[in-house]
């Protein structure tokens, strides 16, 4: 599946959901769930949602590295576009 234009196997987004219940993002994490479930390649995030990511991504395992480290560089560069 893709999230933010990085790749990942299933167990990956399985571990990601995880973490987001853990940080009481539990619609988000249901969302990847069901999308899992209905085998979707791709799934659109919004801002809220890459945030609540980033934030459940604190210390990410290293099989989630990769996605924490695209979703802070757009958040950087979202914040130095509005200053």
């Amino acid at each position: 599946m893709q999230l933010a234009g990085v790749s990942g196997p299933d167990r990956d987004v399985l571990e990601l959901s995880g973490l987001l219940g853990d940080a009481g993002f539990d619609e988000l994490a249901e969302r990847l769930l069901m999308a899992l479930a209905n085998e979707r390649p791709v799934v659109s995030l919004t801002i809220d949602e890459r945030e609540m990511i980033i934030r459940s991504l604190d210390d990410p395992p290293e099989s989630l590295d990769e996605l924490s480290a695209v979703l802070l560089r757009e958040h950087e560069w979202r914040r130095e576009g509005l200053v």
